[in-house]
């Protein structure tokens, strides 16, 4: 175990009191919430970024933080009504994930203004995303669960790109779509 890392044994009582869980892992984790910093585009140069806006479900967003990390995208840029990363729920969700992506909350319309990194944006009307030239970086932009990308930041996207659809369902999971788009930029790299 590292040395920076202090191991405190409880009594399942003490757990079943200091978990928000009704049947609680076998442990638990304080950590330090790092502090906010603003997000700078340069620093998001020659990689993929996944920008979420308006995400409110903090499972999704949860299973979205531990689906980039898998596929080893680092950071994720939030709009600044997206769900908080550190909700307990959003927490659960990453199973640890969280302490290897860095989330930013930003304004996404002026974080975009000035980009000169190529925006990716899901859309229902875009090109397939099987059949999307990636490149070798990009802002990847995926919607709320209900509302889609909003006006203002549809407006910044240069290339919209949808998951085709072969079956009748009228929409996909936002965490499900984030994963597709991971796996088909990773496979795209390698």
């Amino acid at each position: 175990m590292p040395a920076n890392i202090n191991l405190f044994e409880v009594t399942n009582a003490e757990l079943d009191k200091i978990s928000a869980l009704q049947a609680p892992q076998n442990f638990l984790a304080v950590i330090h919430i790092p502090e906010t910093v603003p997000a700078d585009l340069k620093y998001f140069k020659n990689q993929f970024t996944l920008v979420l806006d308006g995400i409110q479900d903090p499972g999704n967003l949860g299973t979205i933080i531990r689906t980039a990390d898998w596929f080893g995208f680092k950071n994720i840029i939030c709009s600044e009504d997206c769900v908080e990363a550190y909700n307990p729920k959003t927490v659960q969700a990453t199973m640890g994930s969280l302490a290897r992506v860095n989330i930013y909350y930003e304004n996404l319309p002026k974080l975009l203004a000035n980009s000169n990194i190529l925006v990716f944006g899901a859309l229902l009307d875009g090109n397939s995303i099987y059949k999307t030239n990636w490149g070798n970086e990009g802002l990847i932009i995926l919607g709320n669960e209900g509302k889609g990308i909003t006006p203002e930041v549809i407006a910044k996207i240069n290339q919209p790109v949808t998951i085709p659809r072969f079956g009748d369902a009228e929409s996909l999971n936002v965490a499900v779509s984030a994963a597709i788009f991971c796996s088909e930029i990773a496979r795209a790299k390698n």
